[in-house]
């Protein structure tokens, strides 16, 4: 054999050895004989011992070796078998093992790939079929007869499968091969006698040949498979007659209960009813009884686990196994917890609340909803097709384009707060403060749940806008908000609920662009009143940081503390939502919260991420950490039972990708509905035309409804300054005068070019915002503002008066009512013509 350089062929032919014969690869056999393996380029083809055994084939240098050395080893299972030419083929594994070979002869190599194919189908099912005999191997502790039997079953049914897949096999190699003898022996009758007719004679035969081993195979398997069957066919006959009889045995056992079920039923109604004093004494000697002992129940099935650990605020591990008590001692922990007036534990509150109650199901039908919207164009932007119209305009009138909006409003998305409105309906059952305010925390996080995919810019509210979401008959409430104020812009939200819970808000924001990122921070405090228990919850929200703004692509995060207060109790509970860091190991989006009653003792502990989901664990003991100043700062350690979970996010509809990452909630807030207002954002043309993806239109609404609000602005400030000053009434400034005095003051100009869409980088930047937050505006914010300039719009709100909130003494905007007794009547006359 000679030595080979780079330039020869990588694969070269080699010299063709007499062996003997292999026997021909029967399905399932392990298969073994000599090949030629591709070393290098300078030793070429050498000769090794190959053996294929259990979807494996392993190579020796000789026969000799194969007791204590192999030279390689590839599975079949998740290889890729090529043929080259007449003797050569290649094994890979998509990765570093790939073994090029090639065979004495092509019935040689073709024994071979018959038996690599089987081998290799036959490894493929038994991948997955491994995990689940492992599950069936294990015997039950009761039963075994039957677990026996049904093992057994379930092994002949693999193999049965498996000769089937053998059978499979074989028939697509006949076919193959009988395809290719048939053409060989089509070509030979048209081949006349010469020199050509030895070498297509040649090639029949092996065509023949080829055919002969595939067709052995065929007739082996089945004859193994024809075996397997008649030896298992009488035991599956004996199997099924006995379940034929247990079943009969059942059916007979189930006729006698239910006779001695009719029989009991008749003897109790023709029983004596005994007075309610002796027929059970002690229902009424030992009445809350039962509820401790179902309590104590629940307490010994509680596990305990390790909580994750914050280093900033406190550490959680599992409660000592004192813990787990019996009923003789649940009175002394319910006493401890603050809950021995006898009511309910939040799990048992948890598993038993219903949000639908018995009267919204007896209403009529609930109108079905819409579950898409049109999908969003790909439109491009084409930032010189924006700036061109910029040319010799102020800043105040450049419009800005509907490509980074979404088809709602911001009143809209701050309706999308009532989300999760169940966490409200089961807060209000509750009779225990503590669980209530467990509920209220998890609707405070649930309402950021809808800001991680929607990068899209919610329109700005025109003055004067609403948007009612009326969803008395579906869920028990209704929500109405109205854009309150132009300058400062803030607007004002109402939602009561039949089961018990009002939310009122009013939200507007201060931004700060730090370059990279824009940091928005919402301003005022909401508000949630619970009827039943007149307890009055208040909290504010953290802030929302929008990155990558000039380059990359946009995310959200939210950071910063919350401190929900109840006003009645002093209850409280502290959030904490962690930043997200590169280098951080917890979880990304993650929130912490503790609550605690007026006194600081902490009964509840809050974790889990604002995007997903919430869990709560109960506070068995807490203790101060490091008392001696050794750790530096103080921590507290919680010893908390099992965490179980409050609060958990409902999956995207399917297509959400393509409409605007909305969620089940927001796709039906645009519906059109009949009898809304005639300021309701579901009429706003320019918000519909882009829902339509009618882009072209939509931007030219839009410029059309921006003018509009501008010139009714202007007449408002003409109007207040001839009430102001009386001597000069009928006098009209000009209008030079008026664009001075607006670019006089920055933040009337900043907030002009947020609220008309116009080009600046907070309007770019605030297509972040959720639910709750309304555009990113640059301000003072609602009450600084007013406080020092007073009210510049010169505007009364028609649905909310202005107020001086008696909990926190914040000025804000209250619902003053009429809106829905107006609807009832149709009666819109006094609303203003702002579209």
């Amino acid at each position: 054999m000679r030595i080979r350089t780079p330039s020869d062929t990588v694969k070269p032919r080699a010299v063709v050895m007499s062996e003997p014969k292999a026997p021909t690869p029967a399905p399932g056999d392990t298969y073994k004989g000599w090949l030629f393996k591709w070393t290098n380029y300078i030793k070429g083809y050498q000769r090794r011992w190959f053996v294929l055994s259990n979807g494996l084939l392993s190579y020796y240098r000789t026969q000799a070796e194969m007791g204590h050395t192999c030279r390689g080893t590839i599975n079949l299972a998740t290889a890729n078998i090529a043929v080259e030419d007449s003797c050569n083929f290649v094994i890979s594994n998509g990765g570093t093992q790939t073994y090029h070979l090639k065979a004495s002869s092509e019935v040689e190599r073709q024994r071979w790939i018959t038996a690599l194919e089987l081998a290799k189908a036959k490894a493929v099912r038994m991948q997955p079929e491994s995990d689940e005999s492992g599950d069936d191997s294990t015997p039950p502790a009761s039963g075994q007869g039957a677990g026996s039997r049904n093992s057994e079953v379930q092994s002949t049914l693999r193999t049965l499968s498996s000769k089937v897949e053998d059978l499979s096999t074989c028939n697509d190699l006949i076919a193959k091969h009988g395809s290719a003898l048939q053409r060989s022996l089509s070509e030979l009758e048209g081949v006349r006698l010469g020199g050509e007719t030895s070498e297509k004679f040649r090639q029949v035969t092996e065509r023949a040949t080829l055919f002969r081993i595939t067709s052995n195979a065929m007739i082996n398997a089945c004859q193994d498979f024809l075996t397997l069957a008649q030896t298992h066919s009488k035991r599956w006959q004996k199997a099924l007659q006995s379940e034929r009889e247990q079943r009969v045995r059942l059916e007979e056992t189930l006729e006698q209960l239910a006779k001695q079920h009719n029989h009991l039923e008749r003897a109790f109604r023709g029983a004596t009813v005994l007075p309610s004093s002796q027929s059970n004494p002690s229902i009424d000697s030992k009445g809350p009884v039962p509820v401790k002992g179902d309590a104590s129940d629940e307490d010994d099935e509680n596990e305990f686990f390790d909580a994750c650990e914050d280093v900033q605020e406190f550490i959680t591990v599992p409660a000592d196994p004192k813990y787990h008590r019996s009923g003789s001692n649940v009175s002394g922990i319910s006493s401890e917890l603050g809950m021995d007036d006898g009511t309910t534990s939040l799990d048992e509150q948890s598993l038993a609340s219903n949000p639908e109650s018995p009267q919204s199901q007896e209403l009529v039908p609930v109108r079905k909803r819409r579950s898409r919207i049109p999908d969003k164009p790909n439109y491009s932007l084409n930032l010189w097709s924006i700036m061109k119209n910029c040319i010799g305009k102020e800043l105040s009138k450049i419009p800005m384009p509907v490509n980074f909006n979404e088809p709602l409003s911001m009143l809209q998305r701050l309706s999308e707060d009532l989300e999760y409105y169940e966490l409200l309906d089961r807060g209000a059952k509750c009779q225990n403060s503590l669980e209530q305010m467990c509920y209220v925390a998890a609707f405070t996080v649930s309402s950021y749940s809808t800001t991680v995919h929607r990068t899209g810019k919610p329109f700005n509210p025109l003055l004067g806008e609403t948007f009612e979401l009326d969803r008395v008959q579906e869920s028990g409430y209704r929500s109405l908000c109205e854009q309150v104020s132009h300058h400062p812009p803030a607007a004002a939200h109402h939602a009561i609920s039949e089961r018990g819970w009002t939310l009122r808000q009013e939200i507007a924001l201060a931004s700060k662009f730090r370059g990279k990122y824009l940091s928005i921070m919402p301003l005022g405090s909401i508000h949630c009143i619970f009827e039943k228990s007149t307890n009055h919850y208040t909290w504010k929200k953290v802030t929302t940081t929008v990155h990558n703004i000039i380059v990359g692509k946009l995310w959200i995060d939210q950071s910063g503390e919350i401190d929900v207060v109840n006003h009645k109790t002093g209850d409280r509970c502290h959030l904490k939502f962690a930043p997200y860091s590169y280098f951080s190991r917890d979880v990304a989006r993650k929130v912490t919260g503790v609550v605690t009653d007026k006194d600081g003792k902490a009964h509840y502990v809050l974790s889990g991420t604002w995007d997903e989901k919430m869990e709560y664990s109960r506070v068995m003991q807490s203790s101060r950490g490091g008392e001696n100043g050794a750790e530096g700062r103080q921590k507290t350690v919680y010893q908390t039972l099992k965490a179980k979970e409050l609060w958990r996010k409902t999956p995207l509809p399917e297509g959400a990708e393509n409409m605007y990452y909305f969620s089940t909630l927001a796709l039906t807030l645009n519906e059109p509905e009949e009898g809304v207002a005639p300021t309701d954002s579901r009429r706003r043309p320019d918000q519909r035309l882009m829902e339509q993806g009618r882009w072209e239109e939509a931007n030219a609404e839009k410029q059309r409804l921006e003018e509009k609000q501008r010139t009714v602005r202007r007449e408002r400030e003409r109007e207040a300054n001839r009430t102001a000053s009386p001597s000069e009434e009928g006098k009209e400034p000009a209008d030079g005068a008026e664009e001075v005095e607006i670019a006089s003051e920055p933040s009337e100009t900043t907030y002009k070019t947020d609220t008309d869409e116009t080009s600046s980088d907070l309007s770019l930047s605030t297509e972040t915002l959720h639910g709750s937050h309304p555009p990113a505006y640059s301000m003072e914010g609602p009450y600084g503002a007013q406080a020092k300039s007073g009210h510049q719009d010169n505007y009364t709100p028609m649905w909310f008066e202005r107020l001086v909130d008696p909990m926190t003494g914040e000025t804000t905007h209250i619902y003053k009512g009429g809106y829905w007794e107006a609807k009832e009547q149709g009666s819109w006359d006094s609303c203003p013509d702002i579209f």
